[in-house]
Protein backbone atom coordinates (compact mmCIF):
# COMPACT_ATOMS: atom_id res chain seq x y z
CA UNK A 1 0.00 0.00 0.00
CA UNK A 2 1.12 3.35 -0.80
CA UNK A 3 1.13 6.10 2.05
CA UNK A 4 2.60 9.41 1.50
CA UNK A 5 3.82 10.61 -2.25
CA UNK A 6 5.02 13.63 -3.65
CA UNK A 7 3.21 15.90 -6.06
CA UNK A 8 4.89 15.89 -9.47
CA UNK A 9 6.71 18.62 -9.03
CA UNK A 10 7.35 18.76 -5.45
CA UNK A 11 5.32 21.27 -3.45
CA UNK A 12 3.51 21.60 0.13
CA UNK A 13 2.18 18.56 0.99
CA UNK A 14 -1.38 18.53 2.92
CA UNK A 15 -0.04 16.54 5.93
CA UNK A 16 3.46 18.79 6.40
CA UNK A 17 5.44 15.79 5.16
CA UNK A 18 8.96 17.77 4.71
CA UNK A 19 10.75 15.18 3.10
CA UNK A 20 8.39 14.79 0.27
CA UNK A 21 8.01 18.35 -0.55
CA UNK A 22 10.68 18.00 -3.62
CA UNK A 23 8.48 16.02 -5.97
CA UNK A 24 10.83 12.70 -5.69
CA UNK A 25 9.73 11.07 -2.41
CA UNK A 26 6.87 7.92 -1.77
CA UNK A 27 6.38 6.06 1.33
CA UNK A 28 5.57 2.28 0.59
CA UNK A 29 4.00 0.38 3.84
CA UNK A 30 5.15 -2.50 5.08
CA UNK A 31 1.39 -3.45 5.26
CA UNK A 32 0.16 -6.21 2.68
CA UNK A 33 -2.47 -5.08 0.32
CA UNK A 34 -5.81 -6.88 0.86
CA UNK A 35 -7.20 -8.73 -1.94
CA UNK A 36 -10.17 -6.43 -3.13
CA UNK A 37 -10.65 -2.80 -3.60
CA UNK A 38 -10.41 -0.42 -0.09
CA UNK A 39 -13.43 1.69 0.34
CA UNK A 40 -12.60 5.45 0.48
CA UNK A 41 -13.15 5.49 4.64
CA UNK A 42 -11.28 2.22 4.79
CA UNK A 43 -7.97 4.21 2.93
CA UNK A 44 -8.57 7.28 5.05
CA UNK A 45 -8.65 5.47 8.43
CA UNK A 46 -6.11 2.37 8.14
CA UNK A 47 -3.40 2.01 9.77
CA UNK A 48 0.00 1.11 8.85
CA UNK A 49 1.91 -2.15 10.14
CA UNK A 50 4.35 -2.06 12.73
CA UNK A 51 7.56 -4.17 11.81
CA UNK A 52 9.71 -3.52 14.64
CA UNK A 53 9.47 -4.43 18.18
CA UNK A 54 8.53 -1.96 20.78
CA UNK A 55 11.80 -2.38 22.40
CA UNK A 56 13.56 -0.69 18.62
CA UNK A 57 16.16 -3.22 18.53
CA UNK A 58 15.06 -5.58 16.09
CA UNK A 59 12.02 -6.42 14.26
CA UNK A 60 9.07 -8.39 15.19
CA UNK A 61 9.34 -11.81 13.88
CA UNK A 62 5.59 -12.11 14.13
CA UNK A 63 4.96 -9.30 11.93
CA UNK A 64 8.09 -9.38 9.41
CA UNK A 65 7.58 -11.84 6.72
CA UNK A 66 10.18 -13.00 4.42
CA UNK A 67 8.20 -10.88 1.23
CA UNK A 68 9.16 -7.72 2.84
CA UNK A 69 12.73 -8.32 2.48
CA UNK A 70 11.88 -9.66 -1.16
CA UNK A 71 9.73 -6.00 -1.73
CA UNK A 72 12.30 -3.76 -0.43
CA UNK A 73 15.25 -5.36 -2.31
CA UNK A 74 13.21 -5.03 -5.45
CA UNK A 75 12.90 -1.66 -4.87
CA UNK A 76 16.24 -0.91 -4.22
CA UNK A 77 17.65 -2.60 -7.27
CA UNK A 78 16.08 -0.27 -9.69
CA UNK A 79 18.20 1.77 -11.26
CA UNK A 80 16.04 5.43 -10.94
CA UNK A 81 15.96 4.48 -6.95
CA UNK A 82 18.33 7.27 -5.31
CA UNK A 83 17.81 5.75 -1.60
CA UNK A 84 15.42 4.04 0.32
CA UNK A 85 15.32 4.66 4.52
CA UNK A 86 14.02 2.28 7.06
CA UNK A 87 13.65 2.14 10.46
CA UNK A 88 17.41 0.83 11.90
CA UNK A 89 15.66 -2.57 13.21
CA UNK A 90 14.93 -3.50 9.82
CA UNK A 91 17.91 -2.54 7.94
CA UNK A 92 19.34 -4.73 10.73
CA UNK A 93 16.96 -7.55 9.50
CA UNK A 94 17.69 -6.92 6.22
CA UNK A 95 21.77 -7.12 6.76
CA UNK A 96 21.37 -10.48 8.36
CA UNK A 97 18.72 -11.81 6.11
CA UNK A 98 20.26 -10.69 2.64
CA UNK A 99 22.41 -13.68 1.73
CA UNK A 100 25.41 -13.26 -0.42
CA UNK A 101 23.75 -10.47 -2.58
CA UNK A 102 24.55 -7.28 -0.84
CA UNK A 103 25.51 -4.33 -3.52
CA UNK A 104 21.82 -3.13 -3.20
CA UNK A 105 21.93 -2.88 0.47
CA UNK A 106 24.49 0.36 0.18
CA UNK A 107 20.90 2.15 -1.10
CA UNK A 108 19.21 1.49 2.00
CA UNK A 109 19.63 3.70 4.94
CA UNK A 110 18.66 3.19 8.50
CA UNK A 111 16.71 6.15 10.05
CA UNK A 112 13.86 6.30 12.93
CA UNK A 113 10.24 7.08 11.90
CA UNK A 114 10.28 4.25 8.97
CA UNK A 115 8.76 0.92 11.46
CA UNK A 116 5.71 0.98 9.57
CA UNK A 117 6.81 1.99 5.58
CA UNK A 118 9.54 2.49 3.48
CA UNK A 119 10.25 5.91 2.14
CA UNK A 120 11.93 5.85 -1.76
CA UNK A 121 13.41 8.44 -2.73
CA UNK A 122 13.92 8.81 -6.64
CA UNK A 123 16.97 10.23 -8.45
CA UNK A 124 16.30 13.45 -10.19
CA UNK A 125 15.32 12.64 -14.05
CA UNK A 126 17.18 13.22 -17.18
CA UNK A 127 17.63 16.40 -18.06
CA UNK A 128 15.73 18.71 -14.90
CA UNK A 129 18.20 20.84 -14.24
CA UNK A 130 16.48 22.68 -11.15
CA UNK A 131 16.77 18.93 -9.66
CA UNK A 132 19.88 18.10 -7.59
CA UNK A 133 20.38 14.55 -6.33
CA UNK A 134 21.77 13.78 -3.12
CA UNK A 135 24.87 12.86 -2.62
CA UNK A 136 25.70 9.13 -3.45
CA UNK A 137 25.59 6.40 0.00
CA UNK A 138 28.40 5.53 1.21
CA UNK A 139 30.30 2.61 -0.37
CA UNK A 140 29.57 -0.88 1.18
CA UNK A 141 26.43 -2.90 2.62
CA UNK A 142 25.77 -0.35 5.26
CA UNK A 143 25.76 -3.73 7.78
CA UNK A 144 29.24 -3.12 10.15
CA UNK A 145 29.80 -0.56 12.80
CA UNK A 146 28.02 2.52 10.96
CA UNK A 147 24.66 0.44 11.87
CA UNK A 148 25.59 -0.04 15.22
CA UNK A 149 25.43 3.67 15.88
CA UNK A 150 21.47 3.65 15.46
CA UNK A 151 21.11 1.06 18.58
CA UNK A 152 23.26 3.39 21.44
CA UNK A 153 21.24 4.29 23.94
CA UNK A 154 21.89 7.70 23.25
CA UNK A 155 19.82 7.41 20.03
CA UNK A 156 17.14 5.01 21.41
CA UNK A 157 16.62 7.02 24.12
CA UNK A 158 17.26 10.97 23.15
CA UNK A 159 16.74 13.28 25.89
CA UNK A 160 14.05 15.60 25.56
CA UNK A 161 14.36 18.64 23.25
CA UNK A 162 11.90 21.73 24.56
CA UNK A 163 9.21 22.60 22.41
CA UNK A 164 10.16 25.02 19.19
CA UNK A 165 8.62 27.68 17.94
CA UNK A 166 5.40 26.47 15.58
CA UNK A 167 6.14 27.16 12.45
CA UNK A 168 3.95 29.89 10.25
CA UNK A 169 1.30 28.42 7.57
CA UNK A 170 2.73 27.77 4.30
CA UNK A 171 0.95 30.55 1.28
CA UNK A 172 1.96 31.46 -2.02
CA UNK A 173 4.42 33.92 -1.23
CA UNK A 174 6.66 31.71 0.83
CA UNK A 175 6.80 29.16 -2.47
CA UNK A 176 9.84 29.20 -4.84
CA UNK A 177 9.21 30.41 -7.86
CA UNK A 178 8.75 26.95 -9.80
CA UNK A 179 5.88 25.92 -7.38
CA UNK A 180 3.73 29.21 -8.29
CA UNK A 181 4.48 28.94 -12.00
CA UNK A 182 3.21 25.56 -11.31
CA UNK A 183 0.10 26.35 -9.16
CA UNK A 184 -0.53 29.23 -11.64
CA UNK A 185 -0.24 27.51 -14.62
CA UNK A 186 -3.75 27.10 -16.45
Amino acid sequence: LIGDMSQPRGGPMLTGHASHQVGLDVDVWLTPAPNRMLSRNEREEMSATNVVRPDRRDIDPEVWRPEHLRLIRMVAREPGVGRLFVNPAIKLALCREAGSDRGWLTKVRPIYGHNYHFHIRLECPAGEAACHDQDPPPTGDGCGSELDYWFSDAVLNPKPRPPGKPRPPMTLAGLPEACRTVLKAR
